[in-house]
């Protein structure tokens, strides 16, 4: 699957389920080593990967989850 190749080459993150159209995956932060919530299903009839990307605490990451799923979005489409 070439998301869990993406995934396993970025520092930080851990993919913990990787099934047929799901996968979840934790990234550790650099600085404090909060964990985050990284999910992806995959609609094969629409064909459009869902993702859901959250901080376990707080309410604000500074925009962390939202830089990351665009660079895995940019690495996905090329």
């Amino acid at each position: 699957m070439q998301l869990r190749s993406i995934l396993s080459s970025m520092k930080g993150i851990v993919v913990i389920t990787c099934q047929q159209n799901y996968l979840y995956a934790e990234c550790k932060s650099r600085i404090f080593g909060f964990i985050d919530d990284l999910e992806f299903r995959q609609d094969e009839k629409s064909a459009v990967v869902h993702v859901r990307s959250a901080s376990r605490n707080g309410y604000y990451d500074f925009g962390v989850n939202r830089r990351r799923v665009e660079k895995i979005r940019q690495l996905f489409e090329q």
